[in-house]
């Protein structure tokens, strides 16, 4: 079977794949050489998709009520109950909370139906949770929501500096670009985040800030360029205005030993940057989640925008600031309207673009105010004002800060609706009705990534049981509410056609969002449509959307940083793991994918663990004002002191514990209406385990009774990590299947191992130890899962073979199944001095490329001991 050409199911990058059918539910993945964002290359995630398209998991039917109902009486439900609420109580009491999973056909006809026909803006999406603040930087600065960069000019800056971006972690093919533009053209590259991440490891300068201190960091950049002479009187005299005091305001308390202090750097480090940046014209300023989500992540945005307005660095070749998104068609929700403060083609809700969209739309309800943003919309729903939400391909029981007071308020809900393509999710819980929407590997339509490049997505597999795409699921919804000829689409290139008119109606240029080009596109040119990036190169005239054409200077002040309060003296800070999405609800079925990061843990720098008695492997609870959760002690010295990292991805589905989206502050900037995720007073505390252990299961186990459990998807079953209290026999007995059963216990010891045996084959074992110390090692025995026969019962109960086994350490490359003890011995025999002589060693990092940074810190720390 022919490849099919289709676009990558994570994040914003947006990477082109070839997939080809290999069975009814299986695919061969390989990277599209052809595609511009990303040339061939895939990560770890996009590599391991063929893991994640199973049926395992999969919501197939409608469901009313927790039974199984036809699509005619669920559609017709649905239809009822928001026609009847919006004609009791308006309709600003009905919500639509969507996501950036969803392709711009599905995005375009939820906003129409919501903003044009229902009435009401409250439709606004997870994207809200991550880069909604650039969108407010850059309609503040630009008068339009346009990100002034692409990916080429990575390959054409001399400088790139990274703010607030693990990017080797979380867009690992950009990483791979900027690495290569490194190597090609000596590219140098700045990284300023308050961890030391793996993205740190290649850069010519780190700078670890304090967090939340940005603006300060990027005035005081522009207070030096204004000092040395680097700014651009004539771009500042024909293409920017400036607010009545804003050079004052920069030259006042900007400073390099102030904002040195401010930051908590050292001002030689901080003046190294300053130098850096000024000595070098063609600079792209990339910035992620911990610019964006941030209580002033908008400010913070506009303070980078400024810099480079206020240089000239736009508009050039490898010369802009650039907002890398998180999710895959982030974008194109931005650019159908699906925000709740924008309304739709990149227009806001001034009367004469209401009234042109309903003109357009032939709409009899326009809304004609902004919606409800995502945490005000719960707070709404808790309150009893929204009294109707549909949830589409998307977790906010898990992703939503203050995740208790959102699960208070869907339970609340008098109606909630969810589209999923995962039957069981924390939201789907809360469902009155839930409606099977396409997976991945059945959508057909569009999305837009972050260089503004118009991919399509396409089908591999045909639609399963009862399954339907999302912009059917709705469609069908507005007919049944009376909508039928507004919404008469028979496919996704119906409703593109339209998005593509409604964005060059009456637009003339004002907009730079125009996809005039496809208002006629016919179906067969649809079907073959290869990427393309509308907008060229932004502003390479000195011209914006704006009113008398001149970008914006604005005013960003930096606040007071609070310092450490007596009851939460640390600062949590939270984020991505490299090898996982989200809530887990696709990674989490690939094995491979849950080899790199097991359990959700905490980071933590050693002498705040030495403070609290903790030491690595112990399980901590983490607190904050919100709630508090378990997890694992990580001892990493790339935390600064006071400061916590923890994972977003765990949810009840998984774990007893890592539930990171109870802890953070539910406080949002002002202007963009995205919480701030990055800085959350918080405390630790050790949890005093009387027992630890770990238990292998060829069935995932129900919930769990533990102090902390989590699970994680290994070959032929599960590998859960446990500790708890009390009886670990009871525990055992509670835990582990029927069957032939095997046992030894030492009280005295406080041990216990047991194994069952069903069919000729191991179906469980559990091994409990009053210390971490005493427990066998992992691998062999989830190996025994995949094995042929049962191992020798004396062989089970060691937790180890016969004959000893090569102890290969945490897998790094989980392409290759490459531990770190199999490459920090290679790196140390072979005296290598570089990734490409480990790969060419051991095969790691030469496929995805997702582990390379990993490696590379390996072979500098070898060489920082060799030369101590």
């Amino acid at each position: 079977m022919s490849a099919i050409r289709t676009t990558c199911a994570y994040c914003g990058v947006g990477c082109g794949i070839r997939a080809t059918p290999t069975g009814e539910r299986s695919v061969q993945i390989e990277g599209d050489k052809t595609h511009p964002a990303s040339q061939g290359r895939l990560c770890s995630k996009g590599t391991h998709l063929g893991e994640t398209v199973g049926m395992e998991g999969r919501l197939l039917y409608p469901e009313i009520g927790g039974k199984r109902a036809s699509w005619d009486k669920a559609i017709g439900l649905v239809a009822k109950r928001f026609r009847d609420t919006i004609a009791r109580h308006g309709p600003d009491s009905v919500a639509f909370y969507v996501s950036g999973q969803l392709l711009t056909e599905d995005y375009y006809v939820a906003n129409k139906l919501m903003k044009g026909f229902i009435g009401s803006a409250n439709i606004d999406t997870n994207s809200r949770l991550c880069m909604s603040s650039a969108v407010a930087g850059h309609i503040r600065a630009f008068g339009e929501d346009v990100v002034p960069a692409t990916y080429e000019d990575l390959d054409r800056a001399d400088l790139i500096v990274l703010v607030g971006s693990n990017t080797a972690w979380c867009h690992p093919i950009v990483y791979q670009r900027i690495m290569a533009a490194r190597a090609t053209r000596g590219t140098r590259l700045v990284v300023i985040d308050p961890r030391r991440t793996e993205t740190c490891e290649e850069a010519d300068l780190h700078l670890p800030i304090r967090p939340g201190s940005d603006v300060a960091l990027m005035n005081g950049l522009l207070a030096y360029c204004e000092q040395v002479g680097a700014t651009d009187p004539t771009f500042l005299r024909d293409s920017v205005n400036a607010p009545e005091g804003f050079w004052e305001h920069i030259r006042t308390g900007h400073d390099i030993w102030s904002v040195a202090r401010i930051c908590d750097v050292s001002p030689t480090l901080l003046k190294q940057f300053y130098e850096m940046f000024v000595g070098t014209p063609r600079t792209v300023t990339m910035f992620s989640q911990g610019i964006n989500q941030s209580i002033r992540g908008t400010d913070q945005v506009n303070a980078i925008i400024n810099v480079h307005l206020a240089t000239g660095r736009i508009g050039k070749p490898g010369a802009a600031p650039f907002s890398i998104t998180g999710q895959p068609n982030a974008m194109g929700g931005r650019e159908v309207g699906g925000l709740a403060s924008t309304l739709a083609a990149h227009m806001d809700f001034a009367p004469d673009n209401v009234a042109r969209v309903g003109r357009f739309w032939a709409a009899p309800n326009m809304a004609t105010k902004p919606g409800l943003k995502a945490v005000d919309l719960f707070r709404q729903i808790d309150e009893g004002r929204v009294k109707a939400l549909w949830v589409m391909a998307t977790n906010p029981a898990v992703s939503l800060p203050d995740a208790n007071m959102v699960r208070a308020a869907l339970g609340k809900c008098p109606f909630v609706v969810v589209s999923d393509c995962i039957a069981d999710t924390d939201t789907a819980r809360f469902a009155h009705v839930k409606l099977p929407a396409a997976g991945w590997g059945e959508k057909d339509g569009t999305v837009t990534n972050s260089d503004r490049l118009i991919s399509r997505q396409r089908a591999i597999f045909p639609l399963p049981a009862e399954v339907k795409p999302d912009w059917w699921i709705v469609t069908e919804v507005a007919r049944a509410m009376g909508w039928r000829e507004a919404f008469a689409y028979d496919r996704p290139v119906d409703i593109y056609r339209e998005h593509a008119r409604l964005s060059a109606y009456q637009n003339d240029g004002q907009r730079l969002f125009d996809l005039k080009r496809h208002s006629s596109i016919s179906n067969p040119a649809y079907d073959e449509l290869t990427p393309w990036r509308w907008g060229n190169v932004p502003f390479d005239d000195g011209r914006f959307p704006t009113a008398d054409g001149k970008a914006r200077l604005v005013t960003a002040s930096q606040i007071d940083l609070q310092g450490a309060l007596a009851q939460w003296p640390m600062t949590l800070n939270t984020g991505r793991y490299r090898d996982q999405w989200h809530t887990m609800t696709r990674t989490g079925l690939s094995a491979k994918l849950s080899a790199h990061r097991q359990e959700p843990l905490v980071d933590m720098h050693p002498a705040d663990a030495a403070a609290l008695a903790l030491e690595d492997g112990d399980i901590a609870r983490v607190a904050t004002p919100q709630g508090d959760s378990a997890f694992r002690v990580s001892i990493n010295d790339g935390q600064r002191r006071g400061e916590i990292f923890t994972p977003i991805h765990w949810t009840d589905r998984q774990s007893t514990g890592g539930r990171t989206g109870l802890l953070p502050r539910p406080l949002v900037d002002p202007h963009s209406g995205q919480p701030g995720f990055k800085s959350t007073p918080a405390r630790v505390e050790k949890l005093d385990a009387q027992w630890r252990g770990f238990a292998i299961l060829r069935e995932a186990p129900d919930a769990i009774d533990a102090l902390y459990a989590t699970k994680v998807r290994v070959p032929q079953g599960w590998l859960v990590e446990i500790a708890g209290a009390g009886d670990p026999v009871q525990f055992a007995k509670a835990l582990l299947p029927r069957g032939d059963r095997i046992e030894s216990s030492d009280p005295a010891r406080g041990t216990l191992r047991a194994a069952v045996v069903g069919e000729g084959r191991i179906q469980a074992a559990l091994y409990v130890s009053s210390t971490a110390a005493m427990l066998p090692a992992r691998e062999w025995l989830v190996a025994q899962l995949s094995a042929a026969s049962v191992a020798p019962v004396m062989e089970l109960l060691a937790g180890r073979p016969a004959a000893p086994q090569v102890d290969r350490g945490p897998i790094v490359c989980i392409c290759f199944d490459v531990g770190m003890t199999t490459i920090l011995e290679t790196i140390r025999d072979g005296r290598l001095t570089s990734v490409d002589e480990v790969g060419r060693a051991l095969s790691a990092g030469t496929n995805c490329g997702s582990c390379r940074p990993a490696i590379a810190k390996m072979i500098g720390e070898i060489a920082e001991l060799a030369n101590a």
